[in-house]
């Protein structure tokens, strides 16, 4: 018998993990109501055809073979040139790295720097990659926890509490995934402050941040020239194009992230490229039309609003209203839940209706929460939400 290596059986994925329940209840005949997963295109939404053209012209153009480690040319130049725009004034295209989807470029950066015992602080509650690539590294993922009573905003002195001699760097998910919370500058300028105090990486992910229901988005590389930042973004969510994997990481003080550049350039190196036809849509998609993000938002706002309303009225149910992305995180204050992977897998039995626990993203020790996805039709969302109210009042109320 060859046997896994003993680390992985620490590295966990709860949104994947959860709906292999809902396809064998789904093989079975039944109706799933989808509210867990975080693709638009799954629902009513579409990628823009002016960055499908720029697809199929690189293909019948001729690009597809492999293309530079560090991507092609004109997606590191549109990148760098929206960074500078966004007040990132130090990225020149060198410090542009393309990659397969954000999280690869996670997954490239962290691999980079941290070794086995190294620490690495995460938002708790966040995106659970972090930890699955930090379990895989058999590195320490430290939670820090937003305080969900004031909108989930992260207190700098409480991020500063966990820091120890092994931390290396700390992650800020802002718009968060998943309460689509959203840090205001003294908060950003607050956590650029730990970081500085401690010599940290500030690894900034950013991917939401053109999905603001109101405002504009502060970015964190924006607002300090001494302190080293990687920025994660890409494709996926605010151009709808989920399954072309391309993201970016952005070093964007160069002189203060060097080292770690040329490690993931290293890295990039070794597994050749990214995939390269749908680097071509970068550049259309960064500086052409879009009309796309303005229409999907106003379709999230609709499908948020009656998402609350229907939270709202609930019992024992309480949230804090998301400000961006598509994702809500409700508290569950149920005496009887003490086990938020149980409430999920025991109201998708019940009703078909698919959440992801709360616990999976990780939560303030005590607590118990979900996960709802508002990225579906009203008639989807509405039945699903009715589902949850009958679940909750037959059996905890």
């Amino acid at each position: 018998m060859i046997t896994a290596a003993p680390h992985i059986a620490n590295v966990k994925y709860a949104i994947r993990n959860i709906a292999a329940v809902a396809a064998r209840l789904e093989s079975q005949g039944r109706r799933i109501f989808y509210c867990n997963v975080g693709d638009p295109l799954k629902f009513d939404h579409a990628t823009p055809a002016h960055m499908i053209g720029a697809v199929e012209k690189a293909m019948a153009d001729g690009h597809n073979g492999y293309e530079p480690s560090a991507g092609i040319a004109s997606a590191r130049e549109a990148v760098a040139a929206v960074a500078n725009s966004n007040g990132m004034k130090r990225v020149t295209p060198d410090h542009v790295v393309i990659t397969s989807g954000s999280s690869e470029a996670i997954d490239l950066t962290l691999s980079a720097m941290l070794s086995p015992g190294d620490e690495v602080l995460l938002p708790s509650p966040g995106y659970p990659l972090y930890n699955a690539i930090a379990a895989r590294l058999q590195a320490n993922a430290v939670s820090y926890y937003p305080d969900e009573d004031r909108g989930w905003a992260i207190d700098p002195d409480e991020l500063a509490s966990h820091v120890t001699k092994r931390t290396r760097a700390l992650v800020l998910c802002n718009p968060n995934n998943p309460t689509g919370a959203v840090q205001d500058r003294k908060a950003i300028e607050g956590i650029l402050e730990v970081a500085r105090r401690n010599q940290l990486l500030l690894l900034a992910d950013e991917i939401y941040a053109e999905l603001l229901f109101d405002g504009a988005h502060t970015y964190a590389g924006a607002l300090a020239d001494d302190i080293p930042v990687v920025m994660f973004s890409g494709l996926s969510k605010a151009y709808l194009a989920c399954g072309w994997r391309v993201g970016w990481a952005v070093f964007v003080n160069p002189s203060e992230t060097d080292e770690v550049e040329v490690a993931v350039r290293r890295l990039a190196d070794a597994r050749l490229s990214s995939a390269g036809p749908f680097q071509y849509a970068v550049a259309p998609a960064l500086h052409g039309p879009k009309d796309h993000i303005a229409a999907f938002m106003r379709k999230l706002r609709v499908r948020r609003d009656l998402a609350v309303k229907a939270l709202e009225g609930i019992p024992g149910v309480s949230l804090t209203v998301p400000q961006a992305a598509f994702y809500l995180m409700p508290r569950l204050q149920l005496p009887q839940v003490i086990d938020d992977e149980r409430f999920v897998l025991d109201l998708l039995e019940a009703t078909g209706v698919l959440f992801v626990h709360g616990s999976g993203f990780g939560e303030k020790p005590g607590t118990q929460h979900f996960r709802a996805v508002f990225l579906a039709p009203e008639t989807t969302l509405r039945p699903a939400f009715e589902a949850l109210n009958n679940f909750v009042r037959s059996r905890y109320v």
